[in-house]
């Protein structure tokens, strides 16, 4: 009968096309192809693999297809080398698969376990324990006198792969069994029937367990012995068991809470279990067995409970009592407003608090640039106090009283006021440099109280006047100026003034990278000049420093000059 399956396969192979992995253009062109045939035998129920070529690699796909009638069958069946399925007898048939310019032709045949002359299940399905060595027979090698046998574990052959195990007369020898060696493998060995030689493909479950069976009882982990759990009148309550079994390859947790009425043994309930959560480990699997009290009453804390866990060893168990816990409860008529209220108080006492910040803040950038269309007489009020060597103040004086130098031009340039034709630093202090620049070079009208206010006026009623006849306030802060009474008069009043509806702008500018946080003037600086310098808008200037950040300077400067004006140099 198999010789015929073979002459009929034979007869059929000469004329196929069906391939795989992408060679179909190989046979379209009329090239002449090389033919490999092989038979294989497998077990029905058993677990089987398609044998991969040789010449195939981990990462190449190669799909056996079933084939009939010379072509393949449409809707067969399709596996790829190395695929392992559990064989059944509706598979038998011819397959075809093309590889590196060959094609391959494969003839499966099942067979059923009554057909054959011996068949062991304990052959198929072995346990092995960790650490010993083993030997592994072959599956019906007893019935037969070959013992040419080659072992798989996965595509390649287990004399391809690291010297963990080795083969002697037709048996897998394992040195030392790990927790790795679980597994599916196959042996093959060659049979001849009607003068055909077949592969016989068998396989063999491997599980590794640390031993065959458990060697002590189950140990309770959690709740402890005698303890007392808190529970609350009226609520549900879970009940929790947590126990650690030993490794049992057929494991079946026993673990039950039992409740005895007023602490009595004999009158005893079986509490339902409402979940169980299993944790397998290798060696050990942690179970956790939930029972839910409904509602807890007054008579659940005269019971006690005992969880009890059992497996073939023995049993262990633990036993518990619960007590009543008592709810904190706020009255929600009044513990709600009260908190509201404390929560509005809060909110209430950090605006009152920040309330001067928030208005500065709120004048200083929301509102920046709503004025700069007013009718005023001046851009800006520079306020500010001689810093320099008495030398510098004579020159800048004089330059009040005469106008600017003939030679300004020259260390004033477009791109960075501060540059001279040679790209050298001036080292002028900013009280000489910003009255220049703000006028000569970028045409604002400037208010100097040395220059454009008449003398013999009252001081105070000037320096208001002053800042309402200006559409800005600029103040040059460092050390001396917080010093002096006068200068902070000047820049309490542009508070007070940016405060009003018909607020000013006011920008401050640090010289030689001082800050409010460093300065401890005397006398102490009044409480609204204190809070304003943490929140207006501020620059940093010191001299001597790089070009770039000079020019930076004098960018966002420009930047927060009146717009009217602003708009000519850009």
């Amino acid at each position: 009968m198999q010789t015929g399956y073979f002459l009929l396969f034979l007869s059929f192979s000469l004329s196929l096309e069906a391939c795989c992995v992408g060679n179909q253009q190989n046979s379209r062109s009329g090239l002449q192809q090389n033919t490999t045939h092989q038979g294989y035998k497998a077990v029905e129920g058993e677990i089987f693999m398609m044998p991969c070529p040789k010449e195939v690699n981990q990462h190449t796909e190669v799909v056996w297809s079933r084939i009939g009638e010379g072509r393949a069958e449409k809707g067969s069946p399709s596996f790829a080398c190395g695929t392992e399925f559990l064989v059944e007898a509706k598979y038998s048939g011819r397959y075809t698969c093309c590889e590196s310019g060959s094609k391959l032709f494969l003839h499966l045949q099942v067979v059923k376990r009554k057909s054959l002359a011996c068949f062991s299940d304990e052959e198929s399905s072995v346990d092995l324990i960790v650490g010993l060595g083993v030997k592994i027979p072959c599956p019906g090698l007893n019935c037969s006198d070959n013992s040419d046998v080659r072992w798989f574990m996965g595509k390649r052959a287990k004399s391809e792969q690291p010297k963990a195990s080795s083969q002697e007369n037709g048996e897998l020898y394992i040195s030392g069994v790990r927790d790795s060696h679980t597994g599916v493998y196959f042996c093959d060995r060659q049979v001849i029937e009607g003068g055909f030689k077949w592969t016989f493909r068998r396989a063999v479950n491997i599980t590794a367990v640390p031993h065959l069976a458990p060697n002590r009882p189950p140990d309770i982990l959690d709740p402890d012995s005698n303890m007392t759990k808190a529970a609350v009148l009226g609520l549900s309550h879970s009940l929790i068991c947590t126990v650690n079994f030993p490794f049992e390859k057929k494991f079946s947790p026993d673990v039950r809470w039992l409740m005895h009425y007023g602490g009595n043994t004999t009158t005893t309930t079986v509490l339902h279990i409402e979940k169980t959560i299993q944790d397998p480990r290798f060696q050990d699997i942690t179970v956790s067995q939930i029972s839910v009290i409904k509602e807890v009453t007054s008579e659940h804390f005269n019971n006690t409970y005992t969880c009890i866990a059992t497996n073939i060893v023995g049993n262990s168990s633990v036993t518990i009592k619960l007590k009543e816990k008592y709810r904190v409860k706020w009255p929600s008529v009044v513990g709600y407003p009260i908190v509201l209220l404390l929560l509005v108080a809060g909110v209430g006492i950090c605006l009152h608090v920040k309330w001067l910040e928030l208005q500065l803040i709120y004048k200083s950038y929301l509102q920046q640039g709503k004025h700069d269309g007013d009718e005023k007489d001046f851009d800006v009020f520079l306020s500010f106090v001689w810093s320099g060597l008495p030398v510098e103040a004579a020159e800048v004086s004089a330059f009040y009283q005469t106008g600017p130098d003939t030679d300004v031009e020259e260390y004033l340039s477009p791109t960075d006021p501060l540059s001279s034709d040679e790209g050298e630093v001036t080292q002028k202090p900013l009280e000489v440099l910003l009255p220049r620049v703000l006028e000569d070079l970028w045409g604002y009208r400037l208010c100097l109280l040395e220059r454009d206010v008449l003398p013999g006026g009252a001081y105070t009623n000037d320096v208001v006047h002053a800042i309402q006849r200006s559409q800005m306030l600029i103040c040059l802060l460092s050390a001396d100026y917080l010093s002096n009474n006068s200068a902070v008069f000047v820049l309490e009043s542009g508070v007070q003034a940016l405060l009003q509806n018909s607020s000013p702008k006011l920008l401050l500018l640090w010289t030689n990278g001082e800050s409010a946080s460093r300065l401890k003037p005397d006398p102490r600086l009044p409480v609204l000049v204190q809070r304003a310098l943490k929140v207006l808008p501020s620059l940093d200037w010191t001299s001597g420093k790089p070009f770039r950040t000079r020019r930076n300077f004098w960018e966002s400067l420009l930047k927060a000059m009146p717009n009217h004006k602003k708009d000519l140099h850009r």
